[in-house]
């Protein structure tokens, strides 16, 4: 994912010329039935469990499309939405990347109140990157890195949620969205001539063009992005501030209300070309991302960013728990 600092204006229109097979739009429900939660009750979110949704992740390998790692990771997730009560969707896509590549890749959606018209889009990306472009050994570069916060730490985070979804109904319709092909854009490495900003986030372009649910819209969503390391700041970032300025202010109040100010910074952030981006301009939806910034590296984030140290050493159970807490409370009250 090229996560820059750069600050543009939003197109309006994006072109999906990446997209090019129609998806698999089937939902299958499962068995499982969920009670109503108590009013005004917010579950307690379990940071041991979000550690090991994402460790989960990490022990099937790179999950770079095309790969073993990916199709594991894959049925491992849409198994576990299903556990958790979810009525599935899964956009199966044959997308071009960048250098002309076919990658094999699915969107993995949960829908939960699916009949309920105000709706919450919760989502986060699940493939890895191909390229470890910002490791110190150049000899490295061309091979996968791990993703255990960049791509497993907002999947883990989403199902500990998804599992409090399962148990305890908020009322609210909720969308839950694995996004694939996130991490596929051009490397570093390559051309500057050869770069394409829509070379990342495939996976949200297609469903952007193509919904799970003709005319889909929810009255907001929340992407998290790299939720998962130790002291990780997550400042408001600024295509978020200008599309869901309402949305990112509910979230930051409440993080310090509860007492996680200190990773919710009250501060302005960089401007991040992710996933939030293509739903906002394809659906209309306004949406925040959460999403760990470093104002002091050259890049905008943690050390480990796209390098083989992007690995469960990284992952602390106190900001998994500053995140999901902080979304369970916004879920629920």
């Amino acid at each position: 994912m090229n996560k820059i600092k750069i600050v543009f204006v939003l197109l309006t229109c994006i072109l999906f010329s990446c997209a090019n097979k129609s998806s698999n739009d089937n939902p299958t429900r499962s068995n499982n039935q969920i009670s109503t939660a108590s009013a005004g009750k917010t579950p307690d979110f379990n940071p041991d469990s979000a550690y090991i949704y994402a460790e989960n992740q990490v022990n099937f390998g790179t999950r770079v499309p095309n790969s073993k790692g990916h199709k594991d990771c894959g049925d491992y997730l849409v198994a576990e939405l299903k556990r958790f009560g979810a009525e599935l969707y899964v956009q199966e896509m044959t997308l071009t990347a960048y250098n002309g590549d076919r990658l094999n890749a699915r969107n993995i959606i949960g829908s939960y109140n699916p009949d309920n018209s105000k709706r919450i889009l919760l989502f986060a990306h699940w493939d890895t990157r191909p390229y470890a472009e910002h490791d110190p050994d150049s000899a490295k570069w061309h091979s996968p890195i791990e993703g255990a916060d960049d791509g497993a730490s907002g999947v883990g985070v989403l199902l500990e949620i998804a599992r409090h979804i399962g148990q305890n109904n908020p009322g609210t319709g909720i969308d839950i969205i694995f996004f694939d092909a996130e991490d596929y854009g051009v490397p570093e490495f390559e051309k500057a001539e050869n770069y394409v900003r829509e070379s990342w986030c495939l996976g949200s372009q297609f469903w952007a063009k193509k919904p799970h649910k003709p005319d889909y819209r929810a009255e907001y969503g929340i992407l998290l992005d790299m939720v998962g390391s130790k002291n990780a700041s997550f400042y408001k970032e600024v295509t978020s501030t200008r599309y869901a300025p309402h949305i990112v202010e509910k979230v930051w109040s409440t993080a310090r209300e509860l007492g996680y100010g200190k990773f919710f910074i009250n501060a302005s952030g960089g401007d991040i070309l992710d996933d939030h981006r293509y739903v906002i301009a394809g659906r209309g939806i306004p949406c925040i991302d959460i999403i760990n910034h470093d104002p002091d590296n050259s890049h905008g984030f943690g050390d480990h960013w796209h390098t083989h140290n992007d690995t469960m050493d990284n992952i602390d159970k106190k900001t998994l728990k500053a995140v999901g807490q902080t979304i369970l409370e916004i879920i629920y009250k």
